[in-house]
């Protein structure tokens, strides 16, 4: 059965591994930290190019196995979950499990630019991975227990121009998630589907953005975000949308007709413009 109605800290408690893809920064590392903040105990496999540099209290050893994989690279992730499930029969064969799909990444600019390559490497991070990712390990969390958190985005709930196909894929992350949920409902498996808003990260920089598309008002910190989303797993719940503020934007923009949510969106983003470009003067 799947446990609700819990602490985060009694929730986080109950897993006996972590499964985390794009641990080493970010939304990322935040989701370790929190987690073995209350479950020292807890197994982590981290896949990602880069291993994680988490912060842990002093005196507490970190049980952190690391596995160098480019997310985009199809190759790389059909052997990597070879390995894991491999190294997770041989050394946890039992215990709830905790899958959380959070690496991803944006482009920026009028398609196909600013680089197709990189726009289709992208889609295979976005979506691609989670579905592979989740797939191959389902069998293991309806036999063990377990949870899956993919990280979408708001910009799930409407097109984004200039970031048309990043938007596309977290509306796909999203409803591929919801729909999944559903699916599993009465199983031993919780889904997931969280939802940031613009996040103190490095990703809008990564995007080709100078700044943020939104105020920094608006905006959270890693840390709010994985808070939110341990929250809503601990409840129960299928979607969360980190902040109120973000909240309120993305149901007021779900009301609209897409159309009309589409032209919003592309004179939102439009205004900020991309690394190294300047200002013009008429």
């Amino acid at each position: 059965m799947v446990l609700y109605d819990m602490s985060p800290e009694e929730m986080l408690r109950s897993f006996r591994t972590l499964i985390i893809t794009g641990g080493s920064s970010g939304i990322g590392k935040s989701f370790i930290e929190h987690a073995i903040r209350y479950n020292p105990k807890l197994e982590i496999f981290n896949l990602s190019r880069r291993k994680p540099e988490v912060v842990v209290i002093p005196g507490q050893q970190l049980k952190l196995r690391h596995f160098p994989c480019d997310l985009a690279d199809k190759d790389q992730v059909e052997r990597t979950c070879l390995e894991l499930g491999s190294e997770l029969d041989r050394e946890i064969p039992a215990g709830r499990m905790l899958l959380i799909n959070n690496s991803g990444y944006g482009t920026y600019g009028s398609f196909p630019e600013p680089n197709l390559a990189r726009t289709l490497e992208m889609m295979d991070v976005n979506m691609r991975a989670p579905v592979e990712l989740a797939g191959r390990l389902l069998p293991r969390l309806r036999a063990q227990g377990g949870a899956i958190i993919n990280v979408a985005s708001t910009a799930a709930f409407q097109p984004t121009a200039t970031m048309a196909a990043y938007g596309a894929t977290k509306a796909f992350l999203l409803h591929w998630s919801l729909a999944l949920s559903e699916e599993l409902r009465g199983s031993p498996v919780q889904v997931l589907a969280v939802c940031p808003g613009p996040t103190s990260t490095a990703f809008f920089r990564n995007a080709g953005l100078e700044h943020p598309v939104i105020p920094a008002f608006l905006g959270q910190t890693a840390d709010e975000v994985v808070e939110a989303s341990y929250r809503a797993l601990a409840s129960g719940r299928s979607l969360v949308t980190s902040g109120w503020k973000n909240k309120v934007g993305t149901f007021l923009v779900s009301k609209l007709p897409k159309v009309l949510a589409a032209k919003l969106a592309a004179r939102v983003v439009a205004r900020f413009r991309p690394v190294g470009e300047r200002p013009r003067h008429g």
